[in-house]
């Protein structure tokens, strides 16, 4: 909100989004890192089924690393962790991951860290007036599956002194970082033809609100005209009335319109949580493009994603490793989530990424536990060029449980 004016003021002009943007890219003297982890949760028993959100609450206990429960429209349960250093964000969610997991497996259910329900159909539980809106304006399939049947992993983290570096580099490095995460390949109890069947959802989104900001250099710039000409998703109209907008009118539409209708400083913020690239600016940056992982790997994915964006000597590392394909990364985004690490050029740098992180993590604290665990990863999928993803859809498998569904140690 800094440079805006009072929030139930019209707008003047463009010059306010402008503002607001800037105030996204605020540098930050922190270096701290929150983590969102949201999973699918299955009846052990019946896999097939919903199961309902009444059920899931009563099982859930309290959770020792303080992190906040919140549930999306599917049920998806989601668990966002306070920020902190790595290694103390790390640890407290993992402590909360535990006792989660523990108290649902006890009441005969089970966490699914995969980005797209394999088998369900999507089914809304919440029926929140903002979520019917929202339902609205999407329309179907895509809409009911992002809102009902995905699940990612977000990692927020500070600006630091450079906002404009690690803008640069949380884009620079999605492709490469969705392709080795790519962990969502079934839909329907069959293969999507997407190594990450969740970005397939949102690639068929409404693209002025999902795809990634452009880039001229001026990331407040970029993020103030993104948000200008994005659609208008909904509106509100009290505190509990939202009417979706489907006339294909944007917000610089709305602002140009004039009249008593403006929109406010509070439109404005709103407006801006509506909108879903793969990368926001909110003070700090929020990474969005990764699949949720099983509950044993998702440690990995935030280490690789903190190292490659904040520590200096590894991104520039892992810079020099994707400098070849930077001029087609908008291309690569699609490729990543098609075709995940068998695409050799991403299988390449994705082994240069995580050299680049392994090198990194004693730097950033992290101990030798969870550096073990990266570089069996990396072993595991990156070597080989096959994302969490092609798991998942071995026919090999002779598992007592799919491979999905099995919430136990890392195997």
């Amino acid at each position: 909100m800094a440079g805006l004016t009072a929030e139930d003021t019209p707008l003047r002009d463009t010059s306010e989004v402008a503002d607001f943007a800037r105030g996204c890219f605020r540098p930050a003297a922190a270096d701290r890192v929150g983590v969102e982890l949201e999973f699918l949760v299955f009846d052990g028993t019946a896999a097939a089924s919903h199961v309902p959100l009444a059920r899931v609450e009563r099982a859930l206990p309290a959770l020792p690393g303080g992190s906040r429960v919140t549930f999306e429209p599917g049920g998806q349960l989601e668990l966002s962790g306070p920020p902190g250093p790595l290694q103390d964000a790390l640890a407290r969610m993992a402590a909360d991951v535990a006792a989660v997991r523990d108290a649902l497996r006890a009441a005969g259910l089970a966490l699914a860290g995969v980005g797209l329900d394999p088998i369900r159909p999507a089914r809304r539980q919440l029926r929140m007036p903002r979520y019917e809106a929202m339902a609205e304006f999407l329309g179907v399939p895509y809409g009911p599956l992002m809102m009902c049947s995905t699940a990612s992993i977000q990692v927020n983290l500070d600006l630091g002194e450079r906002p404009a570096t690690r803008w640069e580099r949380a884009h620079a490095f999605g492709p490469v970082l969705m392709a080795a995460f790519a962990n969502s390949p079934l839909s329907g109890g069959r293969p999507c033809g997407w190594m990450s069947g969740r970005q397939a959802v949102w690639e068929h989104l409404d693209r002025t609100r999902t795809a990634p900001v452009p880039a001229s250099g001026d990331p407040a710039a970029d993020w103030a005209e993104y948000l200008l000409d994005a659609r208008l998703m909904l509106v509100r109209e009290g505190e509990e009335r939202y009417r979706a907008v489907r006339d294909g009118s944007t917000f610089r539409d709305w602002l140009k319109a004039g009249g008593e209708q403006r929109p406010t400083a509070e439109d404005l913020v709103y407006h801006a949580t509506t909108v879903f690239p793969p990368v926001r600016p909110r003070g700090w940056l929020e990474i969005r493009y990764l699949d949720a992982q099983h509950p044993a790997i998702w440690p990995v994915c935030v280490a690789v994603t903190h190292a490659l964006v904040t520590d200096d000597r590894a991104a520039d590392a892992a810079m020099a490793a994707t400098e070849s394909f930077q001029r087609s990364c908008r291309e690569l985004w699609g490729v990543a989530a098609r075709c995940g690490l068998t695409d050799p050029r991403l299988r390449r740098a994705a082994e240069a990424c995580f050299r680049a992180a392994l090198e990194a993590l004693p730097r950033l604290g992290v101990g030798p536990g969870l550096a073990c665990r990266v570089a069996a990863f990396a072993d595991r999928h990156v070597t080989t060029g096959r994302s969490p993803a092609a798991d998942l859809m071995d026919p090999t498998s002779a598992r007592r449980v799919p491979t999905w569904l099995n919430d136990e140690g890392w195997e």
